[in-house]
Parts: C-alpha cells; sequence; structure tokens
C-alpha cells in the first residue's frame, strides 16, 4: 500500500505542472479561439529569461543576496512576458483578426519556432540551473500509518504545492473577477464583446500576459527541477494530451485532465510497464487522449459545438 501512494502522489504532483502548462493553452483558446503551439517555447523563453537575469543582475548592481537576485529575476521575466505578449499582439494577433483557424495555428507555430531561436541567441544555449531554494531531500509521510511510510521528493511536494495555488488562483481569476468575465464574453463572440464596450485587443494582451506568468512559473519549476534547457519547450508538448482530455474550453478540464494524466502515467509505468517493456510513460497520455477523441471529441469537459445550417 505504501508503495501504491507513493507512485499516486508522484502522478499527482507531475500532473499539478502539467496542468499548470495546460492551463496557458485554455485561457488563450478561450480568449481568441487560437490554440497556442508556442507554449512550450513560452515556457523556454521565460525559464531563459529568469535564468539569465538571476546571473546578470548581481552583476550589474553591484549585490550578493540570491533571493534578491531571484526575486528580481522573476519581475524581471514576467516583463519580458508582457512586453512578448504585447508583440504578438500588436505584430501578429492584431493583423490576423477573422482570418481562418489553420491561418492562427500557423502563425503560433511561428512564433514558437522565432521565441525557440531568439531566445538562445538573446539569452544563450548552455543549460542554465534556477536555484529557488527549494529542498531537495525526501522526506516520509504516513509513517506511522503504514510501515517504512510514503516516501516523497521534498522538491518535487514543494513544486506541486506551487502549482497547485497558481491554478486555484488562476480559476478564481477567470471566474470571479470583471476582468475574468470579460475574457469569458470575449470566448463566448468577439462581436457580441466588442459591441458592449470590451476592448477586444487589450483583453488579448491580457490573457497572453496571464498565459506567460503561467508558464514562466512553470518553467521557473522544471527548470528548478532539470535545469533550462532546449528540451523544456518539449516537455510543455505533454500538456496537450492533457487539453485533450479536459476539453480546449475548460478551465476545470486542465486541472482534471493533468491530474488524470499524471497520475495514469505513473501507474502504468510501474504496473503495466514491465510487461510491455517499459516506456509506456513516454507514450500513455497521448493515447489516452486519442481514445477519448474517438468517444467525446470536445474532451471530457469542453463545450460541443453544434454548426446549424
Amino acid at each position: 500500500m505504501g508503495f501504491f501512494l507513493e507512485t499516486l502522489f508522484g502522478g499527482l504532483m507531475a500532473g499539478m505542472l502539467y496542468s499548470l502548462i495546460a492551463l496557458g493553452f485554455v485561457l488563450i483558446y478561450k480568449a481568441s479561439g487560437v490554440f497556442n503551439f508556442a507554449q512550450g517555447a513560452m515556457v523556454l523563453f521565460a525559464a531563459l529569461a529568469m535564468a539569465r537575469f538571476a546571473e546578470w543582475f548581481p552583476k550589474w548592481f553591484g549585490f550578493s543576496n540570491h533571493l534578491l537576485a531571484i526575486a528580481l529575476a522573476f519581475v524581471g521575466a514576467m516583463a519580458v512576458m508582457v512586453v512578448v505578449a504585447w508583440l504578438i499582439e500588436r505584430l501578429v494577433l492584431g493583423r490576423l483578426v477573422n482570418q481562418e483557424g489553420i491561418t492562427l495555428l500557423m502563425a503560433t507555430l511561428g512564433i514558437s519556432y522565432f521565441m525557440d531561436g531568439f531566445g538562445q541567441t538573446l539569452f544563450g544555449s548552455d543549460i542554465y540551473k534556477i536555484d529557488i531554494g527549494m529542498p531537495k531531500d525526501p522526506i516520509f509521510l504516513f509513517d506511522k500509518v503504514f510501515e517504512g511510510g510514503v516516501l516523497v521528493n521534498k522538491e518535487d511536494l514543494y513544486a506541486a504545492l506551487i502549482a497547485a495555488a497558481l491554478v486555484g488562483a488562476l480559476s478564481l481569476f477567470f471566474q470571479k473577477t470583471a476582468t475574468g468575465r470579460a475574457l469569458r464574453a470575449v470566448a463566448d463572440d468577439h462581436q457580441a464583446a466588442q459591441s458592449i464596450g470590451i476592448p477586444l485587443r487589450h483583453i488579448w494582451v491580457i490573457v497572453w500576459s496571464v498565459a506567460g506568468f503561467a508558464a514562466l512559473v512553470a518553467g521557473m519549476i522544471w527548470g528548478s527541477k532539470l535545469g533550462v534547457q532546449f528540451s523544456l519547450s518539449q516537455v510543455a508538448l505533454k500538456a496537450l494530451p492533457v487539453v485533450i482530455l479536459g476539453g480546449l474550453t475548460s478551465v476545470p478540464g486542465a486541472i482534471i485532465g493533468g491530474l488524470i494524466i499524471g497520475v495514469g502515467e505513473k501507474l502504468s509505468e510501474v504496473y503495466i510497464g514491465p510487461m510491455l517493456g517499459g516506456g509506456i510513460e513516454i507514450w500513455f497520455a497521448y493515447v489516452l487522449a486519442l481514445l477519448v477523441l474517438l468517444v467525446r471529441p470536445q474532451g471530457l469537459f469542453g463545450e460541443k459545438i453544434i454548426d446549424r445550417v
């Protein structure tokens, strides 16, 4: 039982990080109808900015406090992501209003490749470390309930708690605030939202900034765990099955979908992987997403789209 719970907790913690990245996809799609293939590149770009700022700021401003460097680097990286959001709206989305979905999709692919290349040109292509002070030693939980307890990595636990807090905050922002209601109005009908005075272009900048903030936190956590490197943008693609499973238009779906896939990956790798020769964790999420598409194309919590002719 203890080993099963270790695997379960590991899956839940990984699932929260998937949910955090998936929220970026969902928020942008709900507000602009764009499936943002650049979300993975945004994670890498934000992580590179924070890692390099954490190195540069102490040298530029002449201080040695590590926590101050991390805090300033986070603020600086967030400012960069807001500028990126403004540029994307001004130079790309604003010029492609009312274009076909495939046009917008190709535009985000172009943004993705540009950000991957420009990020490494601007910040370098080495492997960088973001040390945000999370402890890496394991701890034992429920040692009075199960013999030997449940072994959990502190870094994974803290990362999952940070991701859960941000996911909750973004959900509340989207549901309870005036800006969040404006985002939902834009998602339902662009023209109707404009007719009642909602500034569409400002909303797009806001939602891309929020997605950039989610990408920055995700990049910070993954960068602390794995190091900031080019493959970080590929990690973000693991959120694609989460979005498909939960539904492109559902914030709760992104959360629940991430937890399902995180737990499913870990349990299948441990209990089914040995029978299939291992490696099941690599493709499990995509196979599950494919099965869901065959049965329910809009995802578990997505809105069913009905075209009337």
